[in-house]
């Protein structure tokens, strides 16, 4: 199948929340979605973006039903590793249902990969749920590990009122 890689830029941002929703119904969450199209040109395309993207484009004649020619994407932001230094974190990683298992992931996983190791990064870290064995089996694929199998680290989380709370002197 024909597709490119490329960078995210503030007109995707429509396609991208668009995904953000689809990927969040995949994994049984979307009433957990509360970003929108204006966040994401906010926070992903400002003069310090709190995150980067790349986005997987087919060519016009590949287009879903719907029209959509923008198929698959990745969030991804640096983050610092005390141990290890410089990292990046792959938040998001979708490919919409039709386009899966014709390399689109894994290319678009691959371009992540690559941003990390020409910043310097040591680590591509990322989630993934402990149900979504498809995944799970595919990132085991390319090299990467269980941390908490491996290592015995948590992902833990403070939001809401107990991170107003937390946050009280």
């Amino acid at each position: 199948m024909d597709f490119s890689i490329r960078a995210a830029n503030v007109e995707d941002c429509k396609d991208i929340a668009r995904m953000i929703r689809e990927l969040a119904e995949y994994e049984k969450m979307a009433d957990h979605v509360k970003v929108t199209q204006r966040d994401l040109e906010q926070d992903g395309f400002s003069k310090n973006p709190f995150f980067h993207g790349i986005v997987a484009e087919v060519p016009e004649q590949h287009r879903t039903k719907e029209g959509h020619t923008k198929i698959g994407y990745a969030l991804y932001f640096y983050s610092y590793s005390s141990w290890a230094g410089r990292a990046i974190y792959m938040e998001d990683l979708y490919v919409m249902p039709e386009f899966r298992g014709k390399g689109i992931g894994k290319a678009l996983m691959s371009k992540v990969a690559q941003l990390g190791l020409a910043a310097g990064c040591n680590q591509l870290n990322f989630t993934v749920l402990d149900w979504n064995k498809s995944s799970v089996d595919f990132y085991l694929s390319q090299g990467c590990f269980d941390v908490t199998d491996k290592i015995g680290y948590h992902c833990m989380r403070c939001e809401g009122e107990a991170l107003e709370h937390l946050a009280q002197p």
